[in-house]
C-alpha cells in the first residue's frame, strides 16, 4: 500500500494537535497510551510517538478515542487551529 504524505512530509495532520493537547495536559506519551487503552484502543508509547512525529497514519476511528481522552471535538484534531469554527474543508 502506498502512503501519501503531505507537503511537509508527514503521514497525518493530527499528530501535532495530539502532541499539543498531550503537553497541555501535562502527560507523557506513555500516559496518553494508557488513557486511550482504557477507552478501548490498543496503542503503545511508540505508536503515540510515531503519530506525533507524523510517521504513522491515524485512521479516522482512532481520532474518536483521542477526542474522548482530550474532551475535544474531532475536528479540532484535523487543523492547526484548536477551534472548529470557520473550518473550510
Amino acid at each position: 500500500m502506498k502512503l501519501y504524505k503531505s507537503e511537509n512530509g508527514k503521514c497525518n495532520v493530527s499528530g501535532s494537535q495530539i502532541k499539543r493537547l498531550r503537553e497541555q495536559a501535562g502527560i507523557s506519551q506513555e500516559q496518553l497510551a494508557a488513557k486511550v487503552q482504557l477507552e478501548g484502543l490498543n496503542l503503545n508509547q511508540k505508536a503515540i510517538s510515531r503519530i506525533e512525529t507524523g510517521i504513522r497514519v491515524v485512521p479516522d476511528f482512532e481520532l474518536i478515542y483521542f477526542s474522548k481522552v482530550f474532551h475535544v471535538p474531532i475536528c479540532s484534531l484535523l487543523t492547526e487551529t484548536p477551534s472548529c469554527q470557520n473550518l473550510n474543508f
